[in-house]
């Protein structure tokens, strides 16, 4: 499976003679840092992308570079989405249906990490509301358009490891709120969405993978203290040590972005269809309360587990998929 990609590999590694002209691609989160480089690498190999945002402006002026690297056909046009709103996300989706060209991959990008206690327009914790159910609304009212072949990434995050969903407390209105606690619920549901989505598709050639990129210093890390994040590196570099592995390093954009667009056009889909990926390989099982660096916990693809999040999260949204 690809065995010469790794945690090094970029995107122009992972996509190297790879031509993608004919294909289009949905990507949220453009405005910055992994959204980007993910854009830019597609529109270059030929992709048409449709990047969805929060702030328009914003993303028109970060995706200059996608627009002048596009080549073989490749284009990019911007789309208006805010994940922590479900009118946005209703009206972007809507507006996709409406227009009615097909897709031949999703990479559910964008996301929040570690914010003070928070809600979205509709009430639900900001975390849980925008990494997950944002898109979990997204991308089952644009299912229509998924051509048989076509793939969806659900970026999760290593972070999966500080925590399982709480299915009886979504919102923290019983349990302590913590800012990572949080974070590990969404992302954990961010797999496991990729987990039940894949089951209910893949019958019609439609599959979805979930990925971590890496650790990369982005505007994902905005809302961390900077003396927090230091004590966060040096407590992986010290448990690094302790194993005799080298320590953590940070990973450069094109770095990160890699996963995401190996899991999406290169990688066997048979191999990582429902499951999730890391450093360009599927990820091992890891039961081991302090490895915080690699693999994945078992609640996270856990089948009953998603189907579970999945009935709660239409109950949530008020709409059955």
């Amino acid at each position: 499976m690809s065995e010469h990609f790794g945690a090094k590999s970029t995107t122009d590694d992972v996509l190297a003679g790879v031509d993608l002209s004919g294909k289009r691609v949905l990507v949220t989160g453009v405005s910055a840092g992994l959204g980007v480089e993910t854009a830019r690498v597609l529109a270059a190999h030929g992709a048409h992308v449709v990047g969805a945002a929060r702030d328009l402006a914003k993303a028109k002026g970060a995706t200059e570079v996608v627009r002048a690297a596009a080549a073989k056909g490749g284009s990019l046009e911007l789309i208006a989405l805010d994940l922590a709103d479900l009118s946005s996300v209703r009206a972007c989706a809507d507006a996709l249906v409406a227009d009615g060209r097909s897709f031949d991959l999703v990479i559910a990008n964008a996301g929040v990490m570690a914010p003070p206690f928070g809600k979205t327009a509709d009430g639900f914790e900001t975390q849980f509301g925008t990494n997950h159910l944002g898109h979990f609304v997204l991308i089952n009212r644009i299912a229509s358009l998924l051509k048989p072949g076509a793939r969806v990434v659900s970026l999760a995050s290593s972070g999966h490891r500080f925590s399982d969903v709480n299915l009886e407390d979504p919102n923290f209105e019983t349990t302590e709120y913590t800012p990572f606690g949080a974070y590990g619920r969404s992302k954990t549901a961010n797999i496991l969405f990729a987990v039940e989505f894949d089951r209910r598709h893949k019958d019609r050639g439609v599959r979805a993978v979930a990925v971590h990129p890496g650790g990369i210093q982005t505007e994902l890390a905005r809302h961390l203290d900077p003396a927090f994040l230091q004590g966060w590196i040096d407590d992986l570099a010290a448990q690094a040590a302790a194993k005799g592995e080298a320590p953590m390093e940070w990973k450069t954009i094109p770095q990160g972005a890699a996963t995401s667009v190996w899991a999406g056009v290169v990688a066997p889909i048979e191999t990582v269809g429902g499951l999730y990926c890391e450093d360009c390989h599927l990820a091992p099982p890891v039961e081991d309360a302090a490895e915080v660096r690699f693999g994945v916990r078992a609640y996270a693809l856990d089948p009953a587990n998603a189907q579970a999040l999945w009935a709660l999260s239409e109950r949530m949204v008020g709409e059955a998929f």
